[in-house]
């Protein structure tokens, strides 16, 4: 077994540039961790989730910001066989993890339209009532690179809009609230190399809902975005970096129209 010192080490030497050095400059481009900051890190029981709570103890030890954390995983009706891999892992990786429970996976079993929105609100409701009742400030999520960039095509071709996962949020429902993204830098690649190499298993996905149903509409739809990534990357190596950098980098004078706090402006309105 893989001592979890060599894990570490693993990040900040051979990722370094992959995963460390992102991680960094995400903390510091978008202003992710301030002094005295209370941070909840949520922990799902993925690679990416595992990741960050790994990087926010390196952070922790190594940074220049003074500031609390809690490693937090809430159980939405786990079987029993993926709840212990999430502690085991935990374990493994020398995380002190606070594992609560709830019902959402029983809640949500019954729905037949958009059973992965409604979960998704659940789970983020109960969140952040769990990082108010810790006195946090802020709750870290594990999304990456990819996440963000299958995000914006979806928007693009199923929402009929342009827009983002950003890398950090005020709560509109929890005052004092705000949600980060540290990973947001990461390529999922990078992620998955790292457990690769230090021979780690997570879990990919114990919803129950998505063990019966193979082909949902939710799921099937990003699997839509990363194939299509992939398969332009084939003639477009940069294509994903290419899409993340456009969304820094919106010429408005040749956009159609802008939609500011839900008010539409075209662009005939200064033609």
């Amino acid at each position: 077994m893989i001592d979890y010192k060599d894990i570490e080490r693993s990040i900040i030497k051979k990722y370094r540039k992959d995963i460390w050095s992102k991680f960094v400059k995400a903390i510091n481009d978008y202003k992710l961790i301030e002094e005295n900051d209370n941070i909840m890190v949520c922990i799902s029981g993925g690679k990416d989730s595992f990741l960050l709570a790994k990087c926010f103890q390196e952070i922790k030890r190594h940074g220049k910001f003074s500031f609390d954390v809690h490693y937090v995983c809430m159980n939405p009706g786990y079987t029993e066989k993926n709840k212990q891999l999430i502690l085991d892992n935990a374990k493994k990786l020398n995380i002190p993890l606070e594992m609560f429970e709830s019902d959402i996976f029983d809640v949500v079993s019954n729905v037949q339209k958009s059973p992965c929105y409604l979960c998704a609100r659940m789970r983020r409701g109960c969140l952040y009532k769990k990082a108010q009742e810790l006195g946090c400030n802020k709750i870290a999520l594990g999304h990456h690179l990819d996440d963000v960039i299958e995000t914006t095509l979806l928007s693009m071709f199923y929402g009929s809009e342009i827009k983002t996962m950003m890398p950090k949020l005020h709560s509109e429902n929890f005052s004092g609230l705000e949600l980060i993204r540290p990973l947001y830098l990461i390529k999922e690649k990078a992620i998955k190399d790292w457990a690769s190499f230090n021979k780690l298993t997570f879990l990919n996905c114990a919803c129950h809902f998505t063990e019966k149903v193979s082909n949902h509409e939710e799921s099937s739809k990003r699997v839509e975005m990363k194939n299509l990534i992939e398969m332009m990357r084939k003639t477009n190596p940069n294509v994903d970096y290419n899409i993340f950098k456009a969304l820094d980098n919106v010429n408005l004078n040749c956009i159609l129209g802008t939609k500011d706090d839900g008010v539409y402006k075209s662009f005939l309105d200064n033609y």
